[in-house]
């Protein structure tokens, strides 16, 4: 009876951290590039501890053949991926912002090493990310990622079918939302953008011998410094406000 028990609890121990584990992976702040493998472990382990108590009745017995243990675990690990790569996808929208600000400022030509994608990016597309994190956990928003996770127990209930085409859909939404939460975001930088270029034209066909492109350009990066610091603020807070509504709409039972 020991051994049975043991082995039933190692099942639903091993079954939620599938979910939970996969879904940390992804997650902004928990599944950053930079956090080593040995913090983010123990702490995928430690939350599916805490809700090994509270989630285990949901977890269905163990199938008796290999096949349909085989398709429990890749269920398991698509809806970790699906929750952790839609809250990964809220955050790109200070991605999308920080790189529309880079490129109507001039900034895009001093490229750097992107800690939260891996790849090079704008210098300010970077710090929007780090600061979006930052944002995340200073709110305690963090733990309303942790409680879509335990949701989505409800929600995608684990031994059925995931609905892929609600999948898709949701998918899609997040998608075109973020970007265009990103271009709202870098709006003014778009409008000073498009007043700059066009006050520099009338310049330079004022001064056609003048090089007034070159001879400006530390003002527009200046300028741009200077938008980027009254803004950031609002910024920030309309960022904070839209992730804690979509958190709360697409993966917490009301």
């Amino acid at each position: 009876m020991l051994a049975e028990l043991l082995t039933t609890e190692l099942f639903v121990f091993l079954m939620l951290f599938l979910r939970i584990g996969t879904a940390l992976m992804v997650m902004p702040g928990f599944g950053e590039r930079y956090v080593p493998m040995f913090v983010r472990l123990p702490i995928a382990l430690g939350v599916t501890m805490a809700l090994a108590p509270l989630l285990g009745p949901s977890i269905p017995p163990m199938p008796e053949g290999p096949f349909g243990l085989l398709l429990l675990i890749s269920g398991e690990i698509g809806i970790g991926l699906l929750i952790g790569g839609l809250a990964r996808l809220m955050t790109s929208a200070l991605h999308v912002a920080g790189t529309v600000i880079a490129f109507k400022s001039g900034l895009a030509y001093a490229l750097t090493m992107d800690p939260s994608q891996g790849i090079q990016g704008a210098l300010v597309a970077s710090f929007l990310s780090i600061l979006g994190t930052v944002v995340i956990f200073a709110l305690n928003l963090h733990f309303l990622m942790l409680r879509g996770v335990a949701d989505s127990y409800v929600l995608f209930v684990p031994g059925q079918l995931p609905p892929m085409g609600d999948f898709t859909e949701l998918a899609v939404r997040v998608v075109s939302g973020s970007f265009a939460l990103g271009i709202q975001l870098a709006s003014p930088f778009i409008v000073y953008a498009i007043i700059y270029n066009i006050s520099l034209g009338v310049l330079a066909r004022l001064m056609p011998a003048l090089p007034i492109f070159f001879v400006v350009m530390p003002l527009q990066i200046w300028v741009a410094f200077g938008l980027l610091g009254v803004t950031l603020a609002v910024t920030v807070e309309f960022f904070a406000g839209y992730f804690e509504s979509q958190i709360v709409e697409l993966l917490i039972l009301q």
